[in-house]
């Protein structure tokens, strides 16, 4: 006897590429060999993921993954989605009907006017002056600027509503792939000794879904706050309710075996043999699962070993799981549905960076200490200064008590000027070398109300030439740090309304002979 149990979703847990799902139902079945299906599973389900658990009085006997073939799609997203696409198909049509109309006019207008051209012409040779030709022209004119203009209204919109038939296409391809009228199920096969209550948790792994990070980082006065988001996505063709979801930053696919490394032979070419014929492809098989809450034995005759289950936040070895603080509903449409994950206060160092040689803005630059004990992916960042969207940036993977650095925007109140002080060139002799020195001054003034710590960089030329060389003359202050690519970083303390000057000077020496290349003043 065969019996359908309602088993809606209870838990999602999302990994970055993939997601379990777990579906859970009662029913009340007599005694005997009964096999109860869970119906409308998606297509995408990975069979070998497939495991079943419960509690009540029942001996599992197995477990059938099978194909439901359905006449109709009872999905109603797509049903929606096939009517947006009717009505802008039929706007477009409307619109292209409309043109074509617009043009014919334009068309007969023209025509008339050329027609009535003659006419006049011929009139007014005769001597004739019964016709009014001015009132005629201005009423012409005046028609075909009314019919020109509804042309290119017409046009725009027909335009926009081109645009929005491609994105109902786009939409119904994305979501039809997935949502078919066939369904997958599974049978589960029990066996009872009196009539009971049974409670079936079925669970899953779909492909066609996943999380990734998003961040906002907001700075107030001193104090930086992160708040992570994960980003949920997924067109599996079975849309999740609220219910216990999870995020989870394991990634099956990569920690499911230990990489070993195989021999490595080096021979001769030879000829490659052609490839043995394929056999012929074997029968469906049948998939008797069962998971830890069956005693862990796959025999169809083990004993059901019911349990309760609970979601709770998983910390692993290897990857986490968090769960948000409320539920989250992720219909199969593949857009981004938010979560909030975690909210946290990081300890941070606010300093500016300038490099007037490139440009003479003065950055924010904020050095901040992952001081959580969360492992945050890489993901994207919402950066704010107070209440001031200030830019995006590229978080990297951030590991507790990593430092990373965040761009902060601008910051005007901080003036930097770069000039070009002095400039000698002598030209080569007999015998001699053809000498450059130039000599920089850079004005940085602090114009904020407090004290600041800048980073200032500039440059020297490298040489790729045996007879080009390079020398430094002066670099005032002394810089904090030269560097083998020329690289010159100063540190500055500066007090509130103060100014301060740097100087960088250089020479470069080349032969008679060459012709200096990368050269810049």
């Amino acid at each position: 006897m065969t019996e359908l149990v309602d088993a809606p979703i209870v838990a999602v847990v999302v990994y970055p590429d993939r997601a379990r799902v777990t579906r859970r139902g009662r029913i009340t079945l007599p005694a005997g060999d009964r096999t109860v299906y869970v119906d409308s599973l998606p297509l995408t389900l990975e069979e070998d993921s497939v495991r079943v658990a419960g509690r009540g009085p029942a001996t599992v006997l197995g477990v059938d993954v099978a194909m439901r073939h359905h006449p109709q799609a009872p999905d109603e997203t797509v049903a929606e989605l096939e009517r947006q696409r009717r009505d802008a198909q039929e706007e477009v049509s409307a619109l292209v009907d409309a043109a074509d109309v617009q043009e014919q006019l334009d068309v007969f207008l023209g025509q008339l006017g050329r027609r009535a051209g003659g006419s006049f012409a011929r009139t007014l040779a005769a001597g004739e002056t019964g016709a009014d030709l001015g009132e005629f022209t201005e009423s012409l004119a005046a028609r075909l600027t009314a019919v020109r203009s509804k042309r290119r209204e017409l046009a725009r919109q027909q335009e926009e509503a081109a645009e929005r038939l491609a994105a109902a296409d786009r939409r119904l391809a994305a979501t039809s792939q997935q949502r078919t009228p066939d369904r997958r199920s599974v049978a589960v096969a029990l066996a009872l000794e009196s009539e009971a209550e049974v409670e079936i948790e079925l669970s899953y792994v779909v492909q066609s879904a996943g999380w990734s990070s998003s961040y906002d980082v907001r700075l107030s006065g001193e104090r930086l706050t992160l708040s992570w988001f994960g980003l949920i996505t997924q067109y599996t063709g079975e849309d999740w309710p609220e219910c216990e979801l999870s995020l989870s930053t394991a990634r099956p696919t990569v920690s499911a075996k230990v990489p070993e490394l195989e021999p490595w032979y080096v021979d001769r070419l030879r000829p490659v043999p052609p490839p043995p014929p394929m056999p012929m492809a074997a029968g469906a098989a049948k998939y008797a699962m069962a998971d830890a809450d069956f005693g862990g034995a796959p025999q169809p005759t083990a004993r059901l070993a019911f349990a309760e289950s609970a979601a709770t936040v998983e910390q692993g070895v290897t990857a986490a799981t968090y769960t948000p603080p409320r539920p989250v509903a992720v219909p199969a449409d593949g857009a981004a549905h938010r979560a909030t994950i975690a909210s946290v206060e990081l300890e941070t160092e606010l300093d500016y960076v300038t490099a007037p040689v490139r440009s003479t803005d003065v950055h924010l630059r904020a050095t901040v200490a992952n001081s959580s004990t969360h492992t945050l992916p890489a993901g994207k960042a919402a950066v704010f200064h107070e209440a001031d969207f200030v830019g995006s940036a590229a978080l990297p993977l951030w590991a507790p008590g990593e430092e990373v650095e965040l761009a902060l925007g601008l910051d005007d109140r901080i003036r930097v000027e770069r000039e070009l002080a002095r400039r000698t060139a002598s030209k080569a002799t007999l015998g001699s070398t053809r000498r450059r020195e130039v000599e920089y001054t850079t004005t940085i003034e602090n114009h904020t109300p407090r004290a600041a710590r800048i980073t200032v960089l500039d440059q020297l030329p490298l040489s790729r030439d045996h007879e080009i060389t390079v020398k430094p003359v002066t670099a005032t202050p002394e810089p904090a740090e030269t560097t083998d690519l020329g690289v010159i970083t100063w540190k500055l303390d500066l007090p509130a309304g103060e100014r301060t000057t740097l100087t960088l000077g250089f020479r470069v020496d080349s032969a008679k002979s060459v012709e200096l290349t990368g050269w810049r003043e």
